[in-house]
């Protein structure tokens, strides 16, 4: 920090101008670039899982349908009077089933024990004779194929028929258990099947950048039915009998998760989302697939990416270009002014800033120093002709006379500071009026909307404003004091310190500092009774500022000899240094970030202009203590 505050104002406009550049800059593409990669992936899993949610509600509907012809023909009339001996049943229920899609039906004699619904049910071999037909059994097995990352298995087929079945059962009309009608669809190597699912969820053309869309239906982890195709030379023939990569298959079908996310689907990468698929127990006994290819996505993505990488670079070259630029209407006027003050300083009286392009505040601060510096230099000459008549008169004096001419010096110094104070003041005022003015046309001129928007941002320009605005007044008071000297009546010590404490309460308010009164005094000392109160408030405001953490206020009153009265205001501060003793009540000084040095000076000016005095003190047990003497006369 040291050394950066001994850099000059070039190199600091430079530094201000391109670490943000090199460094905020950049920092903010890599985030823009890490956020458009995650709301890329983002988007994709999105789409994935609407995917899935299309397809599983496909899935449903086709188990609902089937459940939905069986119980049509458990209740249908013509079945009905078959059973009473007036038709074959099975002709009629094989007709029904190729109407409804169904790959097998049966009657059964009545069970009891018979389970009514309709669910994924997987058939072991010994079962699946009583259900499925010989074309439906040369479905059923299915070779399994060596596929990469797959969990290790020592089986080299798979036997087990997965189907969708539904069982309703058939009574008469009196509620008698004639029997149940046993439906399904098998899906080991149903390819309509799976094809119009995949022609539901990914039609022609939804999926752009030449990828394409597959769905799969697991037996366990072997494909059973699918449209994805087999690596190397048999790229024309459907991966049936591959099977799911181990991670998905212990999150899917032994964590019962469904997956959202990339995998690797036999020989590439698709985005993939897998359902586990349950039987009428619970099981978890297989999986429904869908995704698309990756790779088109991917390539789409990083020249996204690298677009706007390309952009934010180039932007970042031009704002540099243009700061640049810009810093230097900046630090060209402010460095010749600097040489101006060394010439200045190296006795050259009459140097000047001169015309400066800029017409800026830095154009008028560069004119306003030319002024002051022609404001100085008359001013200079005179306290130097004046000097040397009183060297002269100082000659001939006797030495009483030795300190009067001291303090005539001393006066006309501080004249002149006062008028050149004054002048300052003066033409702060200018620019100030100019800001308000501009400020309240700006406003009026502003769209309620946007005013509500740039509301924060004005009020802090008021505010900034008024404190300027208090500062001219504290000059101007400090230059001409009699036109700002108030009317002397006797004053109730007392009253005025707890109409104080009402001015400051919105203070303590926020603190946790305990106020202790002790008033004693009995006189009523004259003043102007405003121009206490400020002094007063001032000295209650730096007390509460100098706890933070809380503390206690003390408050007293009391008379002192016979024509006096003392208020001392004191905290339980960390209390004031000892090189800050020295120099406290001269103005410009003080230790508050925000502070301008002007509170002390003049509080310590308004008591004295009526005989009275400020002093400063720190506490035996920590903290300051500030005493505001008073006089029941007011004293020349």
């Amino acid at each position: 920090m040291s050394r950066f505050k001994s850099l000059s104002i070039r190199n600091k406009l430079l530094a201000m101008v391109l670490l943000p550049l090199a460094g905020v800059l950049p920092l903010l593409g890599a985030l823009l670039l890490w956020w458009s990669n995650e709301a890329f992936d983002r988007l994709l899993i999105t789409k994935i899982r609407a995917d899935l949610a299309v397809a599983q509600g496909y899935f449903e509907r086709v188990l609902g349908e089937v459940g939905a012809a069986t119980g049509a023909v458990a209740e249908s009339h013509s079945l009905h009077l078959a059973l009473a001996g007036n038709g074959d049943v099975q002709a009629l229920l094989q007709q029904a089933g190729r109407r409804a899609g169904l790959d097998f039906i049966f009657f059964l004699p009545p069970q009891p024990a018979a389970k009514e619904g309709t669910s994924i049910e997987v058939l072991e071999p010994p079962q699946q004779p009583d259900l499925l037909t010989s074309p439906l059994l040369a479905r059923v097995p299915v070779p399994l194929v060596s596929t990469r990352n797959a969990a290790p298995t020592e089986r080299v087929h798979e036997e087990r028929a997965m189907v969708l079945l539904s069982t309703r059962s058939v009574r008469a009309p009196d509620g008698q258990l004639l029997g149940h009608v046993r439906a399904g669809v098998l899906l080991n190597r149903n390819l309509p099947f799976i094809d119009h699912i995949n022609e539901i969820v990914y039609p022609e053309g939804s999926l752009p950048f030449g990828s394409r869309g597959t769905a799969t239906l697991f037996l366990d982890d072997v494909r059973i039915s699918t449209n994805v195709r087999l690596f190397g030379p048999a790229k024309d023939e459907r991966a049936i009998g591959t099977r799911v990569s181990q991670s998905v298959r212990d999150a899917v079908l032994g964590r019962g998760q469904t997956w959202l996310d990339r995998a690797f689907v036999v020989d590439d990468w698709y985005v993939s989302a897998y359902q586990p698929l349950s039987d009428s127990a619970g099981k978890r006994v297989g999986m429904l697939y869908v995704g698309y290819l990756e790779a088109p996505f991917t390539l789409l993505k990083y020249a996204a990416l690298a677009g706007i990488g390309v952009v934010f670079f180039a932007v970042m070259i031009v704002a540099a270009v243009v700061s640049l630029r810009w810093a230097r209407t900046i630090f060209k006027p402010v460095e010749r002014m600097e040489a101006t003050m060394q010439c200045v300083e190296g006795g050259e009286l009459d140097a000047r800033v001169g015309p400066v392009d800029s017409e800026d505040e830095i154009g008028r601060l560069a004119q306003h120093l030319d002024r002051l510096l022609d404001v100085i230099d008359d001013k200079t000459r005179a306290l130097q002709s004046w000097n040397a008549e009183l060297d002269a008169m100082v000659e001939e004096r006797t030495r009483e006379l030795e300190t009067a001419q001291g303090q005539l010096l001393r006066s006309e110094k501080l004249a002149a500071v006062g008028q050149l104070t004054a002048s300052i003041a003066h033409e702060i005022n200018n620019p100030i009026a100019v800001i308000q003015g501009n400020l309240d046309l700006v406003r009026s001129q502003l769209a309620p909307e946007a005013e509500l928007t740039v509301r924060d941002e004005l009020r802090l320009i008021d505010t900034q404003v008024e404190r300027m605005r208090l500062i001219v007044t504290q000059l101007l008071q400090f230059a001409r004091p009699a036109e700002y000297a108030g009317y002397i009546t006797p004053v109730d010590t007392q009253r005025v310190v707890q109409d104080c404490l009402v001015l400051v309460g919105h203070l303590l308010s926020r603190t946790r500092i305990d106020v202790q009164r002790h008033f004693g005094a009995s006189r009523h000392p004259a003043i102007n009774a405003n121009e206490l109160q400020q002094v007063l408030v001032n000295l209650m405001v730096n007390a509460i500022h100098a706890m933070p953490e809380g503390g206690r206020l003390d408050l007293q009153t009391a008379d002192v000899g016979d024509d006096a009265v003392e208020i001392t205001v004191a905290d339980t501060g960390p209390g004031l240094d000892a090189e800050l003793m020295d120099q406290l009540f001269q103005p410009f000084v003080t230790r508050k970030k925000d502070g301008t040095g002007l509170g002390l000076w003049i509080s310590r000016t308004l008591v004295q202009r009526y005989g009275g005095d400020l002093r400063a003190a720190n506490r035996t047990g920590g903290g300051a203590a500030f005493t505001v003497l008073l006089r029941l006369e007011p004293q020349a």
